[in-house]
């Protein structure tokens, strides 16, 4: 669906994703202003966005296979109607021990 009333890119992410993996956190951030005018800017303002999820579905499965779900969860979105997508995937509690192992500045 296009056109004026069909939903806004970030918002069809939000929804495929919430149905596919019941997340217990998800964000999807349009990065597509920093990437204007670069290679994949199609002028929409949704051509490049980062997904950050946690979900009990990605417990035990290694960083490879989660992109490969998100990615298939999503069908046509990356690389046809989104031209970059970045993932970052978690299992509940991975991403407080990330942080909690990260350097302080």
């Amino acid at each position: 669906m296009n056109g004026p009333l069909a939903p806004k890119i970030a918002d069809e992410i939000a929804e495929i994703l919430t149905k596919a993996f019941a997340p217990t956190s998800l964000e999807v951030i349009n990065d597509s202003a920093s990437h204007s005018g670069h290679s994949g800017d199609d002028g929409t303002g949704e051509s490049h966005f980062t997904v950050e999820i946690e979900s009990a579905a990605f417990a035990g499965v290694s960083r490879l296979q989660r992109q490969r779900l998100v990615n298939a969860a999503l069908g046509d979105i990356p690389g046809q109607r989104v031209h970059a997508l970045s993932i970052r995937a978690h299992a509940p509690g991975e991403l407080g021990a990330i942080r909690a192992s990260a350097p302080n500045d």
